[in-house]
């Protein structure tokens, strides 16, 4: 197929992808299409199928390209939801994050592997730095961990529709507090002398995080509706 004709197969289920989201999944490495001699692009079923995968678990699961390229090294496939074990009985858990809690030790990228793995400009990531989107720093050495790096993906894409570092203050904010907020609800749980009782509020933070980004997601989504004639 052609990289048309996947965008609009993919259409029916995603509205809103397009022929530049396909292309950025094939700059990132996610999805990799035969090349004709000329130079055309072309996608076997595997390719869509791919891409499917790809598409869903950003929308139903929010996870970022990093962690869906790790889903899909070890053979990820679509599946259903999640079941979660939840005192003592089983609820179904539809869409989740990267953990919070994440181990990143010893994953961590220099300025130039950084400007290498996003394509970012230095002056966008210095931009990020000096509006505290960004740290650039990792246990109080210069440096960037894996979620810094997503963050700067982000930033490019967002580049591209004339979005500069200053314009994602407000997405940093908002993040700020809706943090605050979490915080404010299990701060005294997570420092508590029992380690059941910070476990469990550890379990309630990945949870929250969850909720509140569906929810965010369903906000965004009712106010650009109203946008439309």
């Amino acid at each position: 197929m052609t990289i048309g004709a996947v965008c609009k197969s993919l259409s029916r289920e995603f509205p809103e992808i397009s022929i530049s989201k396909i292309r950025y999944l094939e700059n990132q490495r996610l999805v990799e299409p035969h090349r004709t001699p000329g130079g055309y692009r072309l996608y076997s079923a595997d390719d869509v199928a791919r891409l499917r995968t790809i598409l869903r678990l950003q929308r139903d699961e929010f996870l970022p390209l990093r962690i869906i390229r790790q889903e899909l090294a070890i053979g990820r496939a679509d599946g259903g939801a999640e079941p979660l074990v939840t005192s003592g009985t089983t609820r179904t858990k539809t869409r989740r994050m990267p953990p919070v809690l994440a181990a990143t030790a010893g994953s961590w990228r220099t300025l130039d592997e950084l400007l290498e793995a996003t394509g970012a400009q230095v002056e966008l990531v210095r931009e990020m730095e000096s509006f505290g989107i960004i740290s650039g720093s990792v246990r109080g050495a210069p440096g960037y961990d894996d979620n810094e790096c997503e963050i700067v993906r982000a930033a490019v894409e967002l580049a591209r529709y004339g979005v500069g570092a200053r314009n994602l203050r407000v997405f940093k904010t908002s993040a700020d507090r809706e943090s605050a907020l979490l915080q404010q609800l299990l701060n005294p749980a997570l420092r508590s002398r029992s380690a059941e009782r910070r476990r469990e509020a550890t379990e309630a933070l990945e949870d929250l995080a969850s909720v509140t980004t569906h929810l965010k997601h369903l906000l965004l989504i009712g106010d650009l509706r109203a946008m439309l004639p």
